[in-house]
């Protein structure tokens, strides 16, 4: 008991910049949906690197996903099953998470960053642009701009030279570049989950639930990045609806989505497009057709977790515990479809062992969906249509 007060006292007395926010978390329930396993899954590119957070499909059909080492590989998909370690399109010297193909920049905004990627990458890049076509003056989105959580925001040409676009906005530097998606205007949307915390201490900005958390906007014509909602629970993943006229972000520490309004008589305000979800969203994409949105549940909620919301003093000791004897993530692996008005339309749960988990995005493409992970060493892919 003496030890158990004395570790207590120091856990709430002992300075520390952690700094828990009292809030209250909502009921769990679950979702009235169709719900089905995760069948016929197959890993792709096995062994090229941990944690393929998002994938991208580029305008030659071939799957982009950045990994924890800094590198941003491609893969052929129908080559990469089992064991590819790809090819490296990109070194950001950081931690690319999210990712997503666009128009190309204005002409001055392009200058190449010395210390990305390499000479010998950029050549085999190149070579295999022109070899694929995907090096012609008419591909239109062929620009990737990418969400690092170390670097900012990004863009890398079809030869693999980076730009580095916007690192801050309003005088405060990103924390966590999470996530993008870029508009049909060429305009680039985008998440920094905390300005508080780095990547490597996700969890942790979690737990503190102190809502610094930014959906920002970058204009390529002019260089302006705009802050359209602060104070976000951790703002992860940024997706557009039909006809851009508005974006949504998953705030990961809130269990909900919420909407930005870009056009009509709502343009500028913001609402809840989801809540109550029984996990913790991470991203979030359209599906093909613009028939809804797919959303990845990086884990359940966990029990304790939801207890300890009101009392900051109980986050403080569990911030304070050994990593052993923290609450951790259970390995589920769980997508939700919703349509376009928010309501659930169906979800796909794999809670086995061997299950693909934590899965971090879902990329619909023709008869797949495409899984990131921030954890495993492969791309899940499963059939659209179970």
């Amino acid at each position: 008991m003496i030890l158990v007060a004395g570790f207590v006292a120091y856990a709430t007395l002992w300075p520390s910049r952690f700094d828990p926010v009292a809030w209250q978390a909502p009921p769990v329930h679950a979702l009235d949906s169709d719900t089905r396993p995760m069948s016929a899954l197959t890993r792709l590119g096995i062994g090229a690197g941990t944690g393929p957070e998002t994938v991208a499909i580029g305008p030659e059909g071939r799957l982009y996903a950045g990994y924890a080492d800094g590198t941003i590989r491609r893969f052929d998909a129908d080559k990469a099953t089992g064991r590819s370690d790809g090819q490296v399109f990109a070194t950001t010297n950081g931690r690319p998470l999210g990712l997503a193909f666009g128009p190309p920049l204005p002409r001055a905004k392009q200058h190449q960053r010395p210390d990305g990627t390499s000479r010998a990458d950029r050549t085999v890049a190149d070579a295999d642009n022109a070899a694929s076509g995907d090096a012609s003056p008419g591909s239109q989105r062929a620009t990737l701009y990418v969400a690092d959580a170390d670097q900012g925001l990004l863009a890398i040409n079809r030869k693999g030279q980076i730009t580095e676009l916007t690192s801050s906005a309003n005088g405060r530097p990103f924390g966590f570049t999470d996530d993008v998606t870029v508009a049909k205007d060429g305009r680039v949307y985008f998440t920094d989950a905390s300005s508080r915390w780095p990547h490597t201490a996700y969890r942790t900005a979690i737990l503190e639930h102190h809502g610094d958390g930014r959906l920002l906007r970058y204009d390529p014509k002019t260089g302006r990045t705009d802050v359209l909602l602060d104070g976000l629970q951790f703002a992860n993943g940024v997706a557009l609806g039909p006809d851009d006229a508005y974006v949504l972000v998953t705030e990961t520490g809130a269990y909900r989505v919420t909407r930005y309004w870009l056009t009509g008589p709502h343009a500028g305000a913001h609402d809840v497009f989801i809540d109550d979800l029984p996990g913790f969203p991470d991203g979030i994409d359209a599906d093909t057709a613009h028939r809804g949105f797919w959303i990845a549940l990086f884990a359940p909620r966990n029990t304790v977790l939801d207890f300890a919301a009101p009392y900051p003093w109980l986050r403080e000791v569990i911030h304070r515990l050994p990593s052993w004897l923290k609450p951790a993530p259970a390995h589920v692996g769980h997508i939700v479809h919703v349509a376009n008005n928010g309501h659930v339309i169906s979800q796909r749960i794999d809670d086995r062992n061997n299950a693909y988990a934590p899965i971090t995005s879902v990329t619909p493409a023709g008869q797949w969906l495409y899984l990131g992970s921030l954890e495993t060493d492969a791309i899940g892919r499963v059939p659209a249509q179970p």
